[in-house]
Parts: C-alpha cells; sequence; structure tokens
C-alpha cells in the first residue's frame, strides 16, 4: 500500500525537519501530465461524496491509475465544501497573527481517512492513494489537482435543488466549465453498499 499525504510547512516528523515543497499551478499541471493518468476525486462526507470517492477507487483499481483524493479547506468555507461566494471584502474586528493551518490539514486528511472506511474499510491497499489537503476553494484546487487531460476527476452531485447548492453554489457547475480533463459527477446513491478492501 502507498499512501502518501501533505505535511505543513516546518513541520516535524520525530523531530526530523520536513522541507516545505511548494509547487506554482503551472508547475504542478506540468508534474501531473508527466506522472500519467490519474484518478482525481473530491472528498466530503455526504451521500453523493462518499458515492463518488466509492467510483473512484473502483475505476483506480480497473485502470490501474493512482487515486488522489482531495479535501480542501479554508477558514470561511461550508462543512461540506461548496463554492465560496464571492462578496466584497468585509472588515472583521478579528485579526489572526499566525496561522499556519496545521490543525484544519490534520482534520481534513482524517475526514478523508474516515470516508474510505466508510465505503472500503479503510485506505484500498491494492491502490496508489496519495491524500491532499490544500488550503483553498474547493473548485479551484481539484480543477489545479486534476490538471492533466489524461486525468479523471470525480466528485459527488448534489441534488439540483438543495438548499447547499444555492447558499454556496456548485462545485461541479464551476468543474464543467473549467477543467482540464473529463469530469464525473456521481449522484448519491440509495445505500452505500461497502466495498472491501482486499
Amino acid at each position: 500500500m502507498d499512501v502518501r499525504t501533505d505535511v505543513p510547512a516546518g513541520s516535524r516528523e520525530q523531530g526530523v525537519p520536513i522541507p516545505a515543497v511548494a509547487a506554482e499551478p503551472e508547475a504542478a499541471r506540468k508534474a501531473a501530465a508527466a506522472s500519467g493518468p490519474r484518478v482525481v476525486v473530491g472528498v466530503d462526507t455526504t451521500p453523493a461524496g462518499l458515492a463518488a470517492l466509492q467510483w473512484a477507487v473502483r475505476q483506480a483499481r480497473s485502470s490501474g491509475e493512482p487515486l488522489v483524493a482531495v479535501r480542501s479547506w479554508a477558514l470561511g468555507l461550508p462543512r461540506h465544501g461548496g463554492r465560496r461566494r464571492r462578496h466584497p471584502p468585509r472588515m472583521h474586528p478579528h485579526v489572526v497573527l499566525s496561522f499556519d493551518g496545521t490543525e484544519q490539514r490534520s482534520a481534513s486528511a482524517e475526514l478523508v481517512r474516515r470516508s474510505f472506511q466508510v465505503i472500503a474499510g479503510g485506505v484500498p491497499h491494492d491502490v496508489t492513494v496519495t491524500i491532499r489537503t490544500p488550503e483553498a476553494d474547493p473548485a479551484a484546487a481539484l480543477a489545479d489537482f486534476a490538471s492533466s487531460p489524461d486525468d479523471t476527476l470525480v466528485i459527488g452531485r448534489e441534488p439540483a435543488l438543495s438548499l447547499h447548492r444555492l447558499v454556496h453554489g456548485s462545485v461541479g457547475r464551476y468543474l464543467c466549465g473549467h477543467a482540464r480533463c473529463p469530469v464525473v459527477l456521481v449522484p448519491a446513491s440509495g445505500d452505500h453498499d461497502r466495498e472491501d478492501a482486499p
């Protein structure tokens, strides 16, 4: 099993400094194109999000392509992702002097692991899995990670008339217009048949 996760800049693991690697979107696109096709999935805990993760695992297994599970986070994003509506900046009375996002990255990575537990009994052992937890708008982050025309981008599709979609916008609509690869919108299934990891 090959599982990699993002490591926050300046983090230490067992006392050894881990260098921060910052990749510009263009550099990330070139690296992805050179690495071959991948299945990139946006992870959330909605029924549609879990169905999308299950579909992505099946696709990665059948194609032999690596799976990139992306759970973005940012201060002010709704709990299950969604697009952040662009409003004029507001004055905020609280000032944050230092914030590195370590807790948010850890919580996002744990949410991805729990989602794998729900749909497959854990992170699949027969698929190369990379977990990414960028600080970004979900739609923009997914479009950047699925940057090669050979990638397959998978996300859950919310019901057409949901309050969530009305309030937060549609990640799927954004990606269908901006992604550089095929986008698969997976609706929520009636039940989530757990697929045991081999």
